[in-house]
Parts: structure tokens; C-alpha cells; sequence
């Protein structure tokens, strides 16, 4: 399958990158510098400067490609990201529908998922306030996604309420709208083994125009 990877250069990115290598996939991946020095070597890796921002660009990045993953990362200036990752995922969507690629998956956030109170998790007094900006900002893209990508068939994935990087395991649990947690009330995946649950996504299409959670 070809994969275009948009945001390759991430801690998430570059796992997904590795995960669907290793499964024997074609992946261009695309980043704003065009390189991505730890795969560079891999006969089926094509390197692309692109930027999402870009509808036109994106629309030429994505002919050919069976499905499109996006990793893209809000701005980390200090500044409110909500507005800019909104406008790179319009160009983004607007650049698919040029193309004609309606397979899109979505590397999301947590902050959206429904806590045991009903919750979502950004809009509880424990979230982390050095990430709620972002998280705000990765909530409007599902809102974004569920009211006017009907047309295309996206998948938006959310991790645990922490991701890291650690080791591959192959073993984890799936979920829909609501945070998965362990007895002890833990939330966790690690980038390897959230790489491996949206891989499978990309590959079976099981989850179509709906989100998903992965956590142990």
C-alpha cells in the first residue's frame, strides 16, 4: 500500500513511518525540511518537502497514494495553535478532495475523550495546562472532521492520556469516544504500540469517519 505520511519527523510520525516500513509499505514522507534522516536508507521510503498548509501542494504530495496519515503537529510558539491547525487541516482536506484520495488518518489527541464524568478529559481540573492549548486545538480538528469531511473516509485516533516513546508489544486495547484506563486508573500507550494500532487502521479501514482510542 502507499502511504503518504504528512509530519514524518515527530516522535509519533517517524514510528508510524518505521511501523508501516517493516510491514512492507510504500510511505512518502512528507515533512516542512524534507528530511527524515533515521529512515533515510529504506529502499521503499520516499522523502518529500511539503507544505499541508498548502492545499495545492498537498493535492499533488497525495495523487497516487492509497491513503493519507497526518501527523501534524499544532504550533508550539506559545502562541494559541487553534486557529492555524484548523486552517492546515482545511488546506489538507481541501487537498485530498483535488486529488480524489477519501482515506485519511488522523494521528489526534486525548483531550477529547469522554471522562467517567462526562467529561472530556481537556476540560477537567487535573489536565495538564502545559498541554490544554494544544489539546483544545486537536478537539476542534475532530469537530472539524465529523462536520465537514463527510465525504472522505477519515479515521482520527486518539492515544492514552500519555504516550511515550518505549517498546513495541503488539498488545493493547481499543476504544471509541471514552478514555481508557487501567485498574490502578492510568492512561498509557506507548509510540511504538500507538504506531502499530493506527497502521492496523490504515491498513483494515475498520474505524471509517469515526475515532478511536488506543491504550494498555
Amino acid at each position: 500500500m502507499n502511504i503518504l505520511l504528512i509530519g514524518a519527523t515527530g516522535m509519533i510520525g517517524s514510528r508510524i513511518a518505521t511501523e508501516a516500513l517493516d510491514r512492507g509499505h510504500q510511505v512518502t514522507a512528507a515533512s516542512r525540511s524534507g528530511r527524515v534522516d533515521a529512515l533515510s536508507d529504506h529502499l521503499s521510503l520516499t522523502v518529500l518537502a511539503l507544505d499541508a498548509a498548502d492545499s495545492d501542494e498537498v493535492g499533488q504530495a497525495a495523487n497516487g497514494h492509497a491513503v493519507v496519515v497526518s501527523a501534524i503537529s499544532p504550533p508550539r510558539d506559545g502562541s494559541d495553535p487553534t486557529a492555524p491547525l484548523l486552517a492546515t487541516y482545511k488546506s489538507l482536506i481541501t487537498g485530498l478532495r483535488t486529488a480524489g484520495i477519501r482515506r485519511l488518518v488522523v494521528v489526534g489527541g486525548a483531550g477529547s475523550l469522554k471522562t467517567a464524568s462526562g467529561r472530556d478529559r481537556v476540560d477537567t481540573s487535573d489536565f495538564p495546562l502545559l498541554y490544554k492549548a494544544e489539546a483544545l486545538a486537536q478537539r476542534e480538528v475532530l469537530r472539524l472532521l465529523r462536520a465537514d469531511a463527510e465525504d472522505l473516509d477519515w479515521t482520527y485516533v486518539s492515544p492514552a492520556d500519555e504516550i511515550a516513546p518505549g517498546e513495541r508489544t503488539g498488545t493493547f486495547r481499543l476504544g471509541g469516544d471514552d478514555l481508557l484506563t487501567a485498574a490502578d486508573g492510568s492512561s498509557f500507550i506507548t509510540a511504538e504500540d500507538y504506531a502499530v494500532a493506527l497502521v492496523d487502521e490504515a491498513e483494515k479501514s475498520t474505524a471509517i469517519r469515526r475515532r478511536i482510542t488506543v491504550a494498555y
